[in-house]
């Protein structure tokens, strides 16, 4: 699957719903057992979210944008599929967060490359399963210096942390996860998958349980004169920079 949404593969409302959609047909025809993820465009895996759907819409607006991040996260995270992210290119924010449901991870080795989970720096917080998905990756200790600085960790430094699992020349991306693939697809499905749910079970079940509680508080936070004014300073600043 290639995420295509020039320029960067913002996750918008629209792509996300699609994304959803798709992984859901490929989900139920059981001739599917794994889906390498990766983008259209070379140089961007994926900026993340899409700062325009939660900047200037109403209220209705936040809840039905975020109930599409959520839903992505748990489609993908307690997936039956193998998933392999190919990161051929940056992966902040959002990016990172779908790179880090996959079960394999290989990265570019290109210093632009980079790879975070940046929040913090345009002012606003990773929500708690944000959090717990990089915690259950690399640790709590690297998570909590990395949630609070918003790192974005060069390739080197990404395999260093263990944010990704391989580094590869840009041109082997794709050829090693479909070898990777290979390695994942020889561990019989039923056995791997309950090997993955009884991993992943108790993160994915806390944030279905807190859901609600979720969508609500991302509401009343995007919502803040504050955050709002921050956020369209830093669209106005990515303007200028296209300009």
């Amino acid at each position: 699957m290639k995420l295509r949404n020039p320029p960067v593969n913002s996750l918008s409302l629209e792509l996300l719903t699609e994304f959803v959609i798709s992984l859901e047909k490929l989900e139920n025809d059981k001739t599917f057992r794994g889906v390498i993820l990766t983008s259209d465009r070379p140089g961007i895996f994926s900026a993340g979210l899409d700062l325009t759907e939660m900047c200037g819409k109403n209220p209705a607006h936040y809840a039905e944008y975020w109930k599409a991040v959520q839903e992505l996260w748990l489609r993908l995270y307690p997936s039956n599929l193998v998933l392999v992210a190919a990161i051929n290119g940056a992966s902040p924010a959002g990016g990172c967060l779908m790179s880090l449901t996959c079960d394999y991870r290989i990265l570019a080795d290109n210093p632009k490359y980079v790879i975070g989970l940046n929040e913090t720096l345009l002012g606003i917080i990773a929500p708690f399963w944000f959090k717990d998905t990089l915690v259950n990756t690399i640790g709590h200790r690297a998570s909590e210096r990395a949630l609070q600085l918003g790192l974005l960790f060069p390739p080197a430094e990404a395999l260093q942390v263990g944010m990704v699992d391989q580094v590869v020349p840009e041109d082997q991306v794709q050829s090693t996860a479909l070898s990777m693939m290979s390695q994942w697809m020889a561990i019989p499905d039923y056995a791997r998958q309950l090997t993955k749910i009884m991993m992943r079970k108790a993160t994915v079940d806390y944030m279905i349980k807190q859901r609600e509680a979720d969508l609500q508080n991302f509401i009343s936070f995007i919502s803040r004169d504050s955050i709002q004014k921050s956020l369209q300073v830093y669209l106005e600043k990515l303007k200028q920079k296209k300009g």
